[in-house]
């Protein structure tokens, strides 16, 4: 499968953490998932605060970051309900 980058000239190694969160999320794998966003945040603050990212790429990642962590608030097993009850 082959992913194209945004016009906006988006960072490689951003790019490949939202792939990957995406595809934990969607498969459902909620621990590597919440793991992925920690790395991603934590790249995210490394690279912006070397300076390079645009103000625009810095824009689109932090709406990324915004989107899912709403998203994975409550994305754990802990709230998972077993079914036998």
């Amino acid at each position: 499968m082959v992913f194209f980058r945004k016009k906006t000239g988006g960072n490689r190694q951003l790019d490949e953490k939202l792939q990957r969160i995406q595809m934990n999320f969607e498969n459902n794998y909620k621990d590597a998932a919440q793991m992925n966003l920690r790395e991603f945040e934590a790249l995210l603050t490394e690279i912006a605060g070397k300076g390079k990212l645009s103000e625009t790429q810095k824009s689109y990642y932090n709406d990324k970051l915004s989107e899912y962590n709403s998203r994975m608030r409550n994305f754990t097993h802990k709230d998972q309900k077993p079914f036998w009850t």
